[in-house]
């Protein structure tokens, strides 16, 4: 059930999650599980980016043959272990066939997602911030371009509705 002051995104968000924990059987008892379920879903979150960043590079989604206009390909992906401040997670990175593929978000040899980038990201989420303002504001703090944009942004959103479903 919505909160009073939720916005459409959180009370959404609030939804999934009760599901999620409901479906799944989850109970949260400590701060250990709490952990446990941001890691995953921030995996969830990172690796949905990475997908559309792939998707962005290539030109066309998975499986929209038609508008493929490239020799280029995906190729699966290949696992990294990144560490966090909810404790390391498995994430599985795509990969395209003519290794020409850069990931943005998270580099080749990056295997930490800082702390500091985690909250702030999960916050501004958590507060509503569309994905322009969350790249913006990302921009100013790191000097760096995340390719968040409304496609990702409805695909992070199909994902963790699919995820935690």
């Amino acid at each position: 059930m919505a909160r009073k002051n939720d916005s459409p995104q959180k009370a959404a968000m609030r939804e999934m999650m009760r599901g999620y924990l409901k479906d799944n059987d989850i109970r949260i008892k400590d701060g250990a599980d709490v952990n446990a379920v941001m890691r995953d879903m921030m995996s969830v979150l990172l690796e949905g980016v990475l997908d559309e960043e792939l998707d962005e590079e290539l030109g066309y989604s998975k499986y929209d043959y038609k508008n493929k206009d490239t020799d280029n390909s995906r190729n699966g992906h290949s696992t990294k272990t990144m560490h966090t401040s909810y404790g390391d997670m498995e994430m599985n990175i795509p990969r395209d066939r003519n290794g020409e593929y850069e990931p943005q978000l998270i580099k080749k040899y990056q295997n930490t997602v800082t702390q500091d980038m985690e909250e702030k990201i999960l916050s501004m989420y958590a507060k509503g911030m569309t994905t322009g303002d969350i790249e913006s504001h990302m921009k100013e703090l790191y000097d760096i371009v995340m390719l968040i944009n409304q496609s990702i942004h409805h695909k992070i959103l199909h994902i963790l509705y699919f995820h935690l479903m």
